[in-house]
């Protein structure tokens, strides 16, 4: 039987999430708006949830199921939908900096005073 990572939306985003519009197709979002919060073992996104429904650990709107393949399902009040994560962008490091330029009327003063 499968078994599901569960990924709880931090309770300072569960409001923001709530009011936020329903959107169509795969739900982006932040790993840094969630807390891994252990696994359960079961058929599917639904059999997960009704396994947890009636216990403290039930699964709230905007908490998250990764399978073993790495998808993510992300509860709404619809059901289950289709999540994935959006990274930040990596910032370019001192390697992907372009390389300084000298300033010229340094030297030419350089050349004067020697």
């Amino acid at each position: 039987m499968p078994v599901y990572r569960i990924h709880r939306l931090k309770e300072n985003q569960r409001q923001q999430f709530r009011w936020a519009p329903h959107t169509t197709g795969a739900t982006d979002v932040k790993p840094k708006d969630y807390e891994p919060a252990g696994s359960v073992e079961a058929a599917n996104s639904y059999s997960a949830w009704f396994a947890l429904k009636d216990g403290e650990d039930a699964l709230k709107v905007g908490d998250l199921l990764e399978s073993e393949g790495g998808d993510l399902l992300i509860c709404k009040y619809v059901g289950f939908e289709a999540a994935r994560w959006v990274l930040p962008e990596a910032k370019p490091g001192i390697e992907s900096a372009p390389p300084a330029v000298e300033n010229s009327r340094n030297e030419g003063a350089a050349a004067f005073s020697g």
